[in-house]
């Protein structure tokens, strides 16, 4: 099935994209969503630049597309157009895991674009999830933090079965998935060579810690 994958640069958008491609689909392109300054990939707060640097490692074709987060839906949709017109894909790749709000949403705009919604991470327990990633060669660190849950001593570890296990003692899901934390993939199975970056400062904004990266 010709797809594109939604992109964020973090663990679960490339463990999903990485699923999807083994359980047969033809991913025709990464979509990497950028803040509204067209600065930094929206969420993970990582550089445009270094975002860029990373999906090239993948091989795959990819775009970046600032994203105003009231039209959000409204510019997804046109967007999806677009690769439906030009690429005639079938399916989009999505890293959620169980929020329920998500899928819904997921299910609704796929439905009026008549695509499949494809979500190879859907239902899986996140502790589980979060050790198969890191089983499979994946390699992340920790690059933002919702402050009221997990703070910025976390930056820069290494998303590993020791992280894994701190999260799980702290009663913190170790997939993130509400936002506690957000990572970027360095290396791993989907990657020709590992991501080339330096770890430069840390950034406090709107109630989150981020790594900038260089």
């Amino acid at each position: 099935m010709k797809s594109v994958a939604l992109w964020s640069g973090g663990k679960d958008s490339s463990f999903a994209c990485f699923k999807a491609i083994k359980e047969g689909c033809e991913v025709v392109s990464l979509i990497n969503f950028l803040e509204e300054s067209g600065k930094r990939s929206l969420s993970h707060g990582v550089s445009k630049e270094i975002i860029n640097i990373q999906m090239q490692s993948t091989g795959i074709p990819y775009i970046q597309k600032e994203m105003n987060r009231s039209e959000y839906r409204m510019r997804f949709i046109s967007l999806m157009e677009q690769f439906k017109r030009i690429d005639q894909i079938e399916g989009i790749v999505f890293g959620d895991i169980y929020l329920d709000a998500h899928k819904e949403w997921i299910e609704s705009v796929c439905s009026e674009l008549d695509v499949e919604p494809i979500m190879p991470l859907w239902g899986i327990a996140t502790e589980k999830l979060a050790k198969e990633f890191v089983d499979s060669g994946f390699r992340s660190i920790v690059v933002a933090t919702r402050n009221n849950v997990v703070g910025s001593e976390f930056l820069g570890r290494e998303f590993d079965y020791k992280l894994i296990n701190e999260f799980k003692k702290a009663k913190i899901d170790t997939c993130g998935e509400e936002g506690e934390f957000h990572t970027f993939v360095y290396d791993g199975p989907m990657f020709k060579k590992p991501i080339d970056f330096k770890i430069l400062e840390k950034r406090f904004s709107d109630g989150h810690w981020f790594l900038e990266l260089g």
